[in-house]
Formats: structure tokens, sequence, C-alpha cells
């Protein structure tokens, strides 16, 4: 970088009041010079090096002294009055240092000249220009609505995304206008694309994700039509060509629906049923139940949202997951259980050393009840009707396998205890508990993508949920056995600080003043925090691993 190549824009600044500092500086434009926050320039600086600088803020001022100049140059407050008296007016930027290509920090010096920077210059000063392990995770535009606009594609370090250097990927911003769900599949995507690309065991990656809403990730290996928009789906797919992206969907997609008896009237898929049926015949779907002998030890899920400050519902559910105990053992069925609890419940029932109430035994039957009364609990799983048990498919999950389970039609206290089963069994499957069962050989990472995690790590949920428990397990040992969590919300400030903090990567979508006022935004500064309120759809302010 011998020569400037971008073009000249403005001056650097320096007064006694605002001196330039080895980490900031200021510098003049014409007035009707278009920049946005973000926007890189460079600096000419000592030893012909060059000065890079992210812009934070861009202010407009004249030599008028104060407000009420102004206001007496247009007589006394005359709205319809052109101002007779010329002011002089001048736009200054303020900038942060973000590199120099001589590594000199000095500050740069008054008057100096100041340039956009070209598309590889950004990418050098960002620090995107040799990064390791890339994956690409979106494209950065830069003097955006100019002649001098360009776009480049933003890479990330895939080992501080999936691990070992560091893992999990926390998404946040207002529902819809951030685009928290397409986000997170664009990255997906990414992954697959270029995983499939390799042939090793020992770095592989499978995907497991939960549809929460509608049918919207229901259709993932098929191609978009874009409603028949022709013009949009050809920019869409220039878009991805140029980046390097793939143009296909998603390959070697199963779905997993909960089941329902044909003669329910309450359907347990937004699918239609021509869609379950074309799923079935190339064997890509399939309807998951939970059996009672093989899945009592996940009831607790049921109670993810109960307080239990007593742990007399936690006493419960270990009498009956106790092979030993006199009164659950040789169970078989979910009838058979709530019948024993229901007994269990009857007042006078208590026997001799009986150390659970009647009463706890009351609550626990009503959440039991209301849980298990749904076609997916079932006595067995008839393989050739193309059912299965969800937690016994999740063990034989295969590198670039995605799984798509469906619980946008359960009740939230059903959807949880899907999410906080798979978890579970996904957790203990990269523990190695399964390995000597047959078909067992799992990637070497496992991604899980749920939308709305404030369901069930927000702030307000018990200490005690099991689901958290699960969530927190992930997040703080997951890293080390291959297990990454992707994960949206609405609210950053409402989840857990345990999960957020143990997020390397955070993409911060639209949201409103009054969030970004929280704790959680205050590392970032006042300039991008405003930019939130006003991001464009499908938009993002990320802290992203690049080392």
């Amino acid at each position: 970088m011998s020569k400037p190549t971008g073009r000249l824009i403005g001056r650097v600044l320096a007064t006694e009041k605002n001196p330039t500092t080895m980490d900031k500086f200021c510098f003049w434009t014409e007035q009707n010079e278009k920049l946005n926050a973000f926007d890189i320039v460079k600096v000419k600086h000592l030893d012909g090096s060059f000065t890079f600088g992210v812009i934070e803020n861009i202010s407009h001022i004249t030599d008028a002294s104060s407000f009420l100049t102004n206001f007496i140059s247009s007589d006394f407050g005359d709205v319809n009055i052109e101002e007779p008296t010329f002011r002089v007016g001048m736009n200054y930027a303020e900038a942060k240092v973000s590199f120099n290509d001589h590594y000199l920090y000095t500050p740069v010096h008054n008057n100096a000249e100041v340039f956009l920077a070209t598309a590889d210059e950004v990418t050098f000063a960002l620090g995107l220009a040799n990064v390791e392990n890339p994956l690409v995770c979106g494209a950065l535009k830069m003097y955006e609505g100019t002649q001098d606009e360009i776009t480049l594609p933003v890479h990330l370090n895939s080992k501080f995304l999936l691990g070992p250097e560091g893992a999990h990927l926390n998404i946040s911003g207002i529902s819809g206008l951030a685009s928290k769900t397409s986000y997170a599949m664009f990255l997906m995507k990414a992954i697959q694309d270029q995983y499939l690309q390799r042939s090793d065991a020992d770095d592989s990656v499978a995907f497991v994700i939960f549809n929460v809403k509608g049918r919207d990730l229901m259709a993932i290996d098929k191609p978009n039509d874009f409603d028949g928009k022709a013009e949009q789906r050809d920019k869409t797919l220039a878009d991805y060509a140029d980046i390097g992206l793939s143009t296909e969907p998603f390959k070697k997609v199963r779905y997993f629906i909960p089941f329902s008896e044909p003669t329910s009237a309450k359907r347990s898929t937004y699918l239609d049923v021509e869609d379950v049926d074309s799923y079935i015949k190339v064997g890509g779907l399939k309807k998951y139940k939970y059996v009672y002998e093989d899945d009592k030890e996940s009831i607790e899920m049921m109670f993810a949202n109960t307080d239990d400050p007593q742990q007399t519902m936690e006493s419960i559910i270990s009498k009956i997951i106790d092979e030993d105990d006199p009164d659950f053992k040789n169970l078989a069925t979910w009838t058979d259980c709530m019948e024993k609890v229901a007994e269990k419940s009857q007042k006078g029932s208590g026997g001799k050393g009986e150390d659970i109430s009647v009463l706890s035994w009351r609550k626990f039957k009503r959440v039991f009840r209301k849980a298990i009364q749904d076609d997916m609990f079932a006595n067995r799983a008839d393989i050739s009707k193309d059912e299965c048990r969800l937690g016994e498919a999740l063990k034989t999950v295969k590198p670039n396998e995605v799984c798509v389970i469906d619980i946008a039609k359960l009740p939230e206290d059903k959807q949880a205890f899907v999410f906080g089963d798979a978890m579970r069994t996904l957790y203990n499957l990269k523990l190695g508990e399964y390995d000597a069962e047959d078909g067992v050989a799992p990637p070497s990472r496992i991604v899980i993508f749920i939308d709305e995690l404030n369901k069930y790590a927000s702030k307000d949920i018990p200490k005690g949920s099991p689901i958290l428990r699960e969530i927190l397990e992930v997040t703080e040992r997951g890293r080390s056995l291959g297990i990454v969590l992707f994960a949206a919300e609405q609210f950053r400030s409402n989840i857990n600080d345990r999960v957020t903090g143990n997020c390397a990567t955070h993409a911060y979508g639209r949201t409103n003043s009054i969030e970004t006022s929280t704790r959680d935004y205050s590392s970032l500064p006042g300039t991008y925090k405003n930019m939130l309120a006003r991001l464009e759809q499908g938009d993002y302010i990320s802290t992203l691993g690049v080392a």
C-alpha cells in the first residue's frame, strides 16, 4: 500500500480540546459527502504507512455560537424566512483506529489526507484477509448508496463457532424484523456446504433443528420458488454466488413430526397430509413417539417450568424411574403410571414411612396428566408404520445429516419436553453413553438450533429447571464434546447470563432502544446501539471469531 488508491474525501482534525489519539481521530468532509457508521477510511501516516479507522459517528457544525444565534438570524423564529446570514458549515466524522499497515500507532497528524478504502483494503483493515478455517458468515457493504459502494464476503474462523477454540452462537432481535431464523439457516447452510466437500470422519458435523413456528423449516430440502418473483430470485442467487455459497437447498434432511392418531381431530403438524405422505414415500419423515419403558427418565422435562423448592417433584420422579421401587416397578405404560400416581394422590394413601405428602402427589398428578394426554405418549413405536422413538432416531445421526424436529403445533409444555429430551439424548450421545449400541457413530460435532430460547433459558426460569440445566451443560461444557448451540431470541437481556456469556459469537439484529439500554449492550458504543434500532431486515452487528 505505497500510495492511496481510494478517493480523497477529507483531512484529519486535531484541536487543543479534541486531539487525535492512538485509538481515535476526527476528520472533516464536504457537506454532501455520503458516509455511514462502520465505513472504513484510511489516513496517510508516518513512513508511508496508512492508519485505518472505522467511522463511529458523523456530525455537522456551523460557525454559529449557539442555537439562539440561528433563531435570531431567522427573524426571531420565523420559519418561512431563509436565513440571510450565510453560515459556514462542515461535516466531521469520528473514527476509531482499527489498524496500521506498518504497526505504527502514534496518533495521526492534523490535516493528514483521508481516503476511502478499497475492497481489498477493507478486508485487510478488518483482519478478514487471512482468516484461518474460513467460513462465510455474510456480506459487508461499504459506502452504501454512493458510486464507491463495495460489497465483500465476510468470513469467520469456524473453529471459534464450532469449536474447539470457541463455540455457540446467540442471535437476538425483534421478531420478523431481525430475520433471526433466516440468518441461522444461512450459517448452517454455509457449514453444510463446506463439510459436504470433506471426507474426514474426525472433522464432521450434523444438525438438529427445531421447527417452532408454522411450517417454516419443514421444506428446507426443497428449492425456494421466491413466490414466482424472478427478479428477486436472480438477485438472491447472484448474491449467494458472489460470496461463494451453493444455491442448492440442504442435503440429507430427515423430518420428525409428533405422532397423532389418523382419527384424531387435532393434527400434530402444519404439514399437509399430502406433504407428509410424499416425505414418507422417500423415507424422509418419521412420526415420533415416547414409550413409557424407554422414556420415563425424561418425565422431569414435564416439570421444567414448575417451581419445586422442596424438591418433592424430583423425589416423585426418582421413585418412578427407580427399578426397585415397589410401587412403580413392573409398570408398562403411561396409563399404568398415571393410575399409580392417582392412587398415591388419594387422601389417606400415605403408608408407613411415606415421606411425600398427598398434596405433592396431587401437584405432580396435575402436571403429569396434562402432559401425557397426547397421542405421542404411546405404548410402542411401530417401525413398519414409519413411527420411531425420537431418542432412538437421534442416536443414529450421521455426518452432514440435518434432523428437523417439528414441535410447532405442540403446546408450550410439550415443546419444552421434546426439546429437553432431545438435548439430553444428544449430550449423552457425545458423552459416549450409547457407543455399544448398533448404528451409533456420531459426527465429531452436532449443531443444535432452537428459536425462542427465552422459553427455556430466560432469567425467569426456575434455577432447578432440568431443561435449563441441559442448556447450561451444553454451553459450559459442550464445546469440548462437540455439541454446539445456535440459539435465537427476541430480547437478549432476558436470557440467563451463563448461557449468553458462554457464546463465542453474537449477532445483534434490529431491536428497540429500551432493550439496548440494558446491561447486556453496555460493551457496544453508543452509535452502534442507536443503529440497532434502525437496522434493515436481515442486517446484523456481530462479534465474530476471526482470529
